[in-house]
């Protein structure tokens, strides 16, 4: 910061500004560009023009986040109401949705696994049976990521493996195994900063990183955006035949863009950074060495599950209720024979309920039940309460509530968009694409959102690309799962650059590698992921879904 007596030049003093204030700056300036909108639709006393203004600015501050993503989801509340498009009552009650109410009781049942510390234990554990040579460390640490990413955020499970890939990198360094340092003549660093990971280092990490992205898309609760999808596909079409449930999206997203794209993920970053078909290669040399001291990693991953000590009470219960609130969640409503929510319907049961009994008999149940031997014993008492489970303030603490809003910004929009007409519009405009080929028009939808998701927020893309979508299946006449879907996925799937998801920031920031390491290893699982979202988009939806075939009459 200068001093008050300093004299700062004209040039300097407005790239100052711009620097530092530019966010104020955009903010005033958007709604002001895009105000031909607005007037325009003052003249034709059209409100789905109105709506149009309101989306086009959320779409502009999603994407440059020059006022916080939280805060633009909730101007529906303020401007559907003044617009006449949506009642304030009809407007709140998309941000406390039964899909929002799934996602929050997801984060606190993921966050009551991080408080009890059993993520480590299953980490520890599965990397340990898979072993610890260089090519099966990677292997089990990139399958352990994408496990743990079905059930817990993303973000969480990339942190949480960070520092279990740093202790064994520095391992190995100890030992003169391989290096996990690039020398200051391979990749120069400012005085100061800490050395660059080294290409086999990368390869570690990028595979954490992006096994957490795809491990993400095989659940509905895995990460925000598969739910911004459900929410938006339901409130668009609420006469669907075909539902976005939970056993349902599982059969959907596990076999090609789960199982197949990890696969094809690790064996990429084998080819490219660990030197495999290349044993020749300096790397390729280095992973042979590191075959040879994995009885040392071994001992290092046997250590840190010893320090855990035995499984606690605590780490049971919240395991056991974890495999309750699946089961519950599976067999809801199966789709191939009758569910206990048939059973029990006097209302409507949808996915939150189950999941939010398993968070309410979390903070019910005790972390350990040593109080039985003092209910018919004498003094001394214990002198304080119990612990459960899961703590309230642990929760106030860690659980980001500003993705609610996020996802419910989302749905009041889809349902504003649809009532306005602006929709309808959109979707006239879209017919053009009636005439392409199926295939051709699924790849664009797909290129379009791996595209986007590179450069903003995943939820904030999915809830800006998948009402158009929805309108371009019907103006061409295609069942909307078809197009809608995986694009879905692909607004998850970002493997390029820092900002386009939380397990690519942590790892850029954790390590400090530079972006175009980032960049250039994300091209190949990328291009698999073209290809795996379009398989499943041609072939795979009209297996899980038959009646996809046929454009359905309930979207006429």
């Amino acid at each position: 910061m200068a001093d008050p007596g300093e004299k700062i030049g004209g040039g300097q003093s407005v790239k100052s500004c711009c620097k530092f204030h530019w966010k104020g700056k955009i903010s005033i300036m958007i709604p002001i560009i895009t105000s031909p909108i607005w007037l325009y639709a003052l003249m034709v006393e059209n409100r789905a023009w109105l709506c149009m203004y309101l989306v086009v600015n959320m779409a502009l501050f999603w994407v440059t986040e020059a006022i916080p993503l939280y805060l633009t989801s909730l101007l529906p509340v303020v401007f559907f109401p003044l617009f006449g498009i949506l009642p304030s009552d009809k407007v709140c009650s998309y941000y406390f949705s039964d899909t929002v109410v799934m996602f929050l009781a997801g984060l606190l049942i993921a966050l009551a696994i991080e408080y009890s510390n059993l993520h480590q234990r299953v980490a520890l554990t599965a990397i340990l049976l898979v072993g610890c040579s260089p090519r099966r460390l990677h292997f089990g640490l990139v399958m352990v990521t994408g496990f743990i990413s079905l059930w817990i955020s993303n973000s969480a499970t990339s942190a949480m493996m960070c520092p279990i890939v740093k202790a064994i990198l520095n391992e190995m360094e100890t030992e003169k195994i391989f290096s996990i340092y690039k020398t200051q003549e391979e990749e120069p660093v400012e005085e100061g900063d800490p050395p660059h990971p080294s290409t086999i280092s990368m390869a570690f990490y990028f595979g954490i990183a992006y096994a957490a992205s795809i491990g993400g898309c095989g659940t509905l609760i895995g990460t925000g955006t598969n739910l911004t999808f459900k929410g938006l596909y339901d409130t668009r079409f609420p006469n669907s035949v075909e539902k976005v449930d939970f056993p349902i999206f599982m059969a959907y997203a596990m076999p090609f863009a789960v199982f197949v794209l990890i696969f094809l993920m690790y064996f990429s970053l084998q080819i490219t950074h660990m030197g495999l078909f290349r044993p020749n290669s300096k790397v390729g040399q280095e992973v042979k060495k590191g075959t040879e001291g994995k009885e040392v990693v071994k001992g290092l991953i046997r250590q840190r599950l010893n320090d855990l000590g035995p499984m606690s009470c605590h780490e049971i219960q919240v395991g056991l209720v974890f495999f309750l609130m699946v089961f519950l969640l599976l067999t809801r409503k199966p789709g191939f024979c009758p569910g206990w929510a048939n059973f029990l319907n006097a209302a409507a049961i949808g996915s939150a309920p189950p999941v939010f009994f398993c968070v309410i008999l979390l903070f019910a149940l005790p972390t350990q039940y040593t109080f039985f031997k003092f209910c018919c014993g004498k003094a001394p008492f214990p002198g304080q309460t119990l612990d459960a489970c899961l703590s309230w303030l642990y929760c106030h603490k860690y659980t980001p509530f500003g993705l609610c809003f996020l996802l419910g910004g989302g749905f009041a929009l889809a349902e504003g968009s649809q009532v306005s007409g602006m929709a309808k519009m959109l979707g006239e405009s879209l017919s053009f694409a009636e005439k392409m080929p199926f295939a051709l028009v699924i790849s664009m939808c797909l290129l379009i959102s791996l595209f986007c998701t590179s450069f903003a927020s995943n939820v904030a893309i999915c809830n800006i690309l998948i009402p158009i979508f929805s309108e371009m299946a019907i103006a061409i006449k295609v069942h909307p799962l078809k197009l809608t879907f995986p694009s879905a996925l692909a607004c998850s799937l970002a493997f390029h650059l820092p900002v386009s998801t939380p397990p690519n920031a942590i790892i850029s920031g954790f390590t400090g590698l530079k972006t175009k390491y980032m960049a250039a290893a994300g091209i190949l699982p990328t291009f698999w992921a073209f290809l795996c979202l379009l398989f499943t988009g041609t072939v795979w939806t009209t297996v899980i879904y038959p009646d996809t075939s046929k454009f359905p009459k309930w979207a006429e």
